[in-house]
């Protein structure tokens, strides 16, 4: 399973990459709006330029079929390695159907029903992105979807790839490579919780003190 960074904050990738385990990164208004960014397209061609082989996910946010894609093939062009992220609609499916044929890549989002995700793969996304952390939200069981769409994928040999997402403690990163997710995207706060363990800083801890020891 690989690990993508959902976030618009430079910094906070430039942190993650550090670490050799980022291969990605999801993008979406809210997070554009949280870092207070004005110039987008600047933005994301920043991030895509510090992950030259990595996946970059893009939203849309223009409204009505002839604005978004008008705006899905302007995004689409703002780097080699850009993905026009899109919302799982009946105008989502028709751009990704026209799109996906000129070569743009996709990542069908908003995805909360194993029947979108479905129409996704057949449109032609190359991602699509279950929210887990809204359906735990809305007292449904998030993971599960990811595995229905993830068996279902295998069933029919469908090359368009699950992207965990809505991820909300490392505990659903743990789940999501259970079920056969191919990418988990994370908060960057996540990132450094799967890393974290108490036992983990105890152990090294005591490792010290004991060498410390020694040396007296």
């Amino acid at each position: 399973m690989r690990i993508f960074l959902d976030t618009a904050n430079i910094e906070e990738i430039k942190k993650g990459l550090k670490l050799g385990v980022v291969s990605g990164v999801t993008t979406n208004p809210t997070l554009v709006a949280k870092e207070g960014i004005s110039d987008y397209k600047s933005v994301v061609q920043q991030i895509c330029a510090l992950l030259p082989e990595g996946d970059v996910s893009a939203e849309i946010t223009a409204e009505g079929p002839a604005e978004m894609l008008k705006q899905a093939r302007e995004i689409a062009k703002w780097a080699p390695n850009v993905v026009v992220k899109i919302p799982a609609t009946a105008e989502g499916l028709e751009i990704i159907s026209k799109l996906s044929k000129e070569g743009v890549r996709f990542n069908m989002t908003l995805c909360f029903s194993v029947n979108q995700a479905l129409l996704g793969a057949l449109a032609g996304a190359a991602f699509v992105s279950p929210f887990v952390g809204r359906l735990d939200d809305a007292g449904h069981d998030g993971m599960m979807l990811i595995n229905d769409i993830v068996s279902i994928y295998k069933e029919y040999g469908f090359e368009t790839q699950v992207i965990a997402a809505s991820i909300r403690h490392p505990l659903h990163c743990t789940q999501a490579a259970q079920t056969g997710a191919g990418i988990a995207t994370v908060p960057y706060k996540v990132l450094m919780q799967m890393m974290q363990h108490p036992l983990t800083d105890s152990g090294i801890a005591r490792f010290m003190a004991d060498w410390k020891s020694v040396q007296k």
